[in-house]
C-alpha cells in the first residue's frame, strides 16, 4: 500500500506530539485533596471554651492515615505514593478517596479551548448529515438487515483486532479472533451473520491506540478531531498504525470504497441514537461526551491488561476506526 495514505495522520499526529512535550505531571492533577481531620481540629482551635482532648483525638485519624500507603493523601504538598501514580497512570486521574469514593479531579483536557470548538464543528456537522442520515437509515432498513450491515464491518476489523492482540502478548485471544473471522466469514456467509457468536467465541475489538495503552502509554492528553471526534494524543498515533491495516481502504476504486465507509459510518451513528436525547439535555455536552469517551477508554485498556480469565467482556462502543471516513484514497 502506498505509504502517501498515512502522511495526513502522521503529520497531524507528530505536531500533536510536539505540543505535547510538557510533562503530564504539570498539567495534571496531582493528588486527591482528602483533609477530613483538618475541619474539625480548626474548629476546635477557634473555639475557646473547647477542651484539649478532643483536639488530640482529632487529630489522630490523620496521622494514621498517613501512615497508610494506599491511603489518600492529606493536603499540604505531600509527594503522591507509588499506588497513587500507578492509578493514576492506569486511569488517568488521581486516586479514590480514602473511603473507596471518586474523586473530583478535572480530566487530562489541556487543549480545553481548541477542543470545544472542534467540538462545536463536529456537532454542526452531525446536526446537519450524520443524524438526520442515521434517522432515515433506521427508518428505512429492517432491524434484521441492519444487524447484517453492523455484522459486516465487524468482521472487518478482525485484522486490525488480531495484529494487535499479537503486539499485546496475546496470542490465546489472536487464535480466538481469528477462528470467528474465518467461522464468519464462511459460515457467517461474508460476516452478514454471526454464528461464532452462538458458538460462544468471544467477541473483542482492538487497535493500536490500545496496543500502546498496553505497552505503557497509560496517560494521554484528550484531543477532539474533526470529524473523528474524540481522541488523545496517544490514539492519533493509534490510527496511523491502524491504517495500513484496513482491508476497506484497499480498496482501489473510489465509489465503491467511498460507498462502504459511508455506509459504515452512517451503522454507526445510528447505533449512537439511543444517547441524543441525553446529550441534548446535559448542562454541558463538550463535558459529557468527553469525560464518558475517557472513562470508556481507560476502562478498554485496563481489561487488556487483566489475564484471560480475570478479562471482562470488551466495550462494543470503540472510537471511530480510519476506514468509517469517507475520503479519496490520496496514494493511488
Amino acid at each position: 500500500m502506498n505509504v502517501i495514505r498515512t502522511l495526513p495522520l502522521l503529520v497531524l499526529a507528530l505536531a500533536l506530539s510536539a505540543c505535547a512535550g510538557k510533562p503530564a505531571r504539570d498539567s495534571a492533577p496531582v493528588s486527591v485533596e482528602v483533609a477530613p481531620a483538618a475541619a474539625p481540629a480548626a474548629d476546635v482551635a477557634n473555639t475557646d471554651a473547647a477542651p484539649a482532648e478532643p483536639v488530640a483525638d482529632t487529630a489522630a485519624p490523620a496521622t494514621q492515615a498517613s501512615s497508610d500507603p494506599a491511603a489518600a493523601p492529606v493536603t499540604g504538598g505531600t509527594a503522591p505514593t507509588n499506588a497513587e501514580d500507578d492509578f493514576a497512570a492506569l486511569y488517568g486521574g488521581p486516586a479514590p478517596t480514602a473511603d473507596g469514593t471518586e474523586p473530583t479531579g478535572a480530566p487530562y483536557d489541556p487543549w480545553e479551548p481548541f477542543n470545544r470548538r472542534v467540538h462545536s464543528f463536529n456537532n454542526v456537522v452531525d446536526r446537519a448529515v450524520a443524524r438526520p442520515l442515521a434517522v432515515a437509515y433506521t427508518n428505512v432498513v429492517p432491524r434484521f438487515a441492519r444487524t447484517g450491515v453492523s455484522n459486516f464491518f465487524s468482521n472487518l476489523r478482525a485484522p486490525v483486532t488480531i495484529t494487535n492482540q499479537l503486539l499485546q502478548g496475546r496470542p490465546d485471544d489472536a487464535w480466538d479472533s481469528l477462528g470467528r473471522f474465518l467461522m464468519n466469514s464462511t459460515l457467517g456467509i461474508g460476516g452478514l451473520f454471526d454464528p461464532a457468536s452462538k458458538a460462544m467465541v468471544p467477541r473483542r475489538k482492538e487497535d493500536f491506540g490500545q496496543t500502546l495503552g498496553t505497552w505503557g502509554w497509560r496517560r494521554s492528553r484528550y484531543v477532539e478531531l474533526p470529524f473523528f471526534g474524540p481522541r488523545t494524543v496517544r490514539d492519533v498515533f493509534g490510527l496511523a498504525g491502524d491504517m495500513p491495516l484496513s482491508p476497506i481502504r484497499t480498496i482501489e476504486e473510489d465509489k465503491i470504497r467511498i460507498g462502504l465507509q459511508g455506509l459504515q459510518l452512517v451503522d454507526m451513528r445510528s447505533q449512537l441514537l439511543a444517547v441524543d436525547d441525553m446529550r441534548d439535555n446535559a448542562v454541558d455536552e463538550y463535558s459529557l461526551v468527553r469525560d464518558a469517551w475517557l472513562q470508556r477508554r481507560n476502562y478498554q485498556i485496563e481489561n487488556d491488561l487483566r489475564g484471560k480469565h480475570a478479562r471482562g467482556k470488551d466495550d462494543p462502543d470503540a472510537p471511530i476506526p480510519v476506514d468509517a471516513m469517507p475520503m479519496p484514497n490520496w496514494g493511488n
